[in-house]
């Protein structure tokens, strides 16, 4: 422990050296930009910066770049809130309850819950991981594809009850995502699948990115249209401020969700250190077990505070710790952490186990400039958020052209391919006309997301065990997981049944009579 402190220590002595404290504040800038603007996020923010790095020391480049990680895992939140547009996958669950607060005039109250979530959830998986890098290194390198394949299956569990009472649409909307999520090439065979008459634009299949921003971005735009007709093109959010005593209520109210904020973290930080899971599957699983928290679970999607707090605190601790497995083990825990890792190997370092003793500076610098990151974000985030306010109080007439540009920019940067701005438009308007018939739509981006994750390890484990579907069960790691999973999987159903015998005792003892 004591020798743990004193190589922290020396870490705070490389990170807060004035050059490397000035590349933390401007990675921490540099990424909020980034993660804010859809359709870059924190690995296109990374690929692209990459080669300034050489210009720098080792040490010097990595605290920069992961300051672009963390500020981008802010910065997602934003147009996540203020415009119903997803900046990366990983802030898409935050749009389910931040978007509902902006338009309900409370933006200051999503922005500043995000901000402070993120600061939690960093603070919490720096310090794990701080302190116990080495064992959780060699958990997450025991999880192979059943437990990847049974973890998947915990996320969609904790989303059965995400579209509401109604099971049988939130399962449609789950089966739409997971049909979408197969279009492509067949993973272990190579042979096309569901390219809608040899289309080339469906042989990438279909990018995340694009669905989302259809969905919550175009759709959301096509559905605000229709709400603002009668208000003359001025903005419904005007009211939208910050104060003092606002900003005090705001903090006051955050702080009634510490319970789920710390296991969102607690939760994100687990998911992200295993190898190509990544934040995205933690967030949305993070706002999956925070409605079946709350007393209120009927207030998420509608604007409740712990639908925005669980999903950042998840994000930015997954985010953490996805760097685990890179340092320990030379494995990438996502994309960004992949394109760090090939910083690495270029700047003449050698990841793996051997990295804590040949590069102690290098590697407690990095350790303790996630802490000094984690705080210059959560204040530039806070400064900002006047700033963020100030977008909501334009006409709408100005705004809805605005939004329809970055919808655009967005989808077309991730591939670069016309057919998937075509494809976007389309998903706009199913995404409006689902909304209008009242079908959840977040089940549906659920599947799409995990579906690709899903499938290559139920495929490689039933490969395993011959097609023995025992395999997830008889395994330490994924047996109590796809237990648990299936007990969620099953629980509407068992109240459902409950209720109706419940209610039908009291009719029986009448009819008796």
């Amino acid at each position: 422990m004591f020798e743990i402190l004193g190589l922290l220590v020396q870490g705070f002595g490389v990170a807060l050296q004035p050059f490397n404290l000035m590349l933390i504040i401007l990675g921490c800038g540099v990424g909020l930009f980034i993660g804010a603007m859809p359709g870059l996020g924190s690995v296109n923010g990374v690929a692209i910066l990459l080669p300034l790095t050489f210009l720098v020391p080792p040490d010097g480049a990595i605290i920069f770049l992961a300051a672009i990680y963390y500020g981008a895992m802010y910065g997602g939140a934003v147009s996540s809130i203020l415009l119903g547009i997803p900046g990366a996958s990983t802030a898409v669950a935050t749009t389910f309850d931040g978007r509902p607060l902006a338009k309900q005039g409370l933006a200051d109250k999503a922005l500043t819950t995000a901000a402070l979530a993120s600061f939690v959830g960093g603070t919490i998986s720096v310090i794990l991981f701080t302190f116990f890098a080495p064992p959780l290194a060699h958990v997450a390198l025991t999880f192979g594809a059943p437990e990847e394949f049974s973890l998947m299956m915990l996320a969609f569990a904790t989303f059965v009850g995400l579209g509401g009472d109604d099971i049988a649409k939130t399962i449609f909307s789950i089966c739409i995502g997971l049909v979408l999520a197969a279009v492509g090439l067949d993973i272990m065979s190579g042979a096309p699948r569901l390219i809608f008459g040899d289309l080339p634009g469906f042989m990438h299949g279909i990018n995340f990115l694009v669905l989302a921003i259809g969905i919550y971005g175009i759709g959301e735009m096509l559905w605000t249209v229709e709400e603002n007709a009668r208000a003359g093109g001025k903005s419904m959010l005007s009211e939208a401020n910050m104060t003092w005593e606002r900003t005090k209520k705001n903090v006051s109210e955050f702080t009634g969700t510490w319970k789920i904020t710390s296991l969102s973290s607690v939760l994100g930080y687990f998911v992200g250190i295993l190898p190509a899971a990544g934040a995205t599957p933690g967030s949305l699983m993070a706002y999956g077990i925070a409605k079946q928290m709350v007393k209120n679970p009927e207030k998420f999607g509608k604007g409740a505070i712990e639908g925005v707090a669980a999903p950042e605190a998840a994000n930015n601790a997954a985010s953490t710790g996805s760097m685990l497995p890179m340092l320990t083990l030379g494995i990438p825990g996502s994309p960004t952490t992949a394109i760090l890792l090939g910083g690495m190997v270029i700047w003449g370092l050698e990841p793996g186990p051997r990295l804590f003793s040949s590069n102690p500076d290098f590697v407690w610098g990095l350790i303790a400039s996630l802490y000094a990151a984690n705080v210059f974000a959560l204040i530039l985030n806070v400064l900002l958020i006047p700033a963020f306010i100030w977008v909501l109080k334009l006409p709408f007439t100005i705004l809805a052209p605005i939004i329809l540009t970055l919808c655009l920019v967005g989808g077309y940067a991730p591939t670069q391919d016309m057919h998937d701005l075509w494809l976007m438009l389309v998903f706009g308007i199913v995404g409006y006309l689902l909304r209008k018939l009242d079908y959840p739509v977040a089940p549906a981006v659920l599947a799409i997301v995990l579906g690709p994750l899903a499938e290559p390890s139920l495929r490689q484990s039933l490969l395993i065990s011959g097609g023995d579907p025992m395999i997830f069960f008889n395994r330490p790691y994924s047996g109590p997981i796809m237990v648990v999973a299936l007990i969620l999987l099953f629980m509407p159903a068992f109240f459902m049944a409950y209720r109706l015998i419940r209610g039908g005792r009291p009719g029986n003892a009448t009819s008796g009579v």
